[in-house]
C-alpha cells in the first residue's frame, strides 16, 4: 500500500520517533510504514489519518485509480 507518510512527517519537521510516540508505537514501526515493508492495522492507519488531519484515502492508497460515474 502506498503512503505519503513521509512526506506529511517532515512537512512538519517530525522525526520517526516523535511520530512513533505521538501515536504510541516504535520509530521501527514508523520507519515500516514508509518504507512500504509495514501495512498498518486499520486502527493506526486511522490515528495516522487523525493525528494529520485528513482523510485515510488522503494518507493511503492502493496505487489504483478510482473512477467516478
Amino acid at each position: 500500500m502506498n503512503n505519503n507518510i513521509r512526506a506529511l512527517r517532515t512537512a512538519r519537521g517530525l522525526s520517526q520517533e516523535a511520530l512513533g510516540s505521538a501515536l504510541n508505537v516504535s520509530r521501527q514501526t514508523i520507519n515500516a510504514i514508509e518504507a512500504g515493508r509495514y501495512d498498518p492495522s486499520l486502527p493506526l492507519a486511522f490515528k495516522l489519518a487523525r493525528f494529520f488531519a485528513l482523510h485515510i484515502e488522503d494518507v493511503f492508497n492502493d496505487g489504483e485509480e478510482t473512477f467516478e460515474s
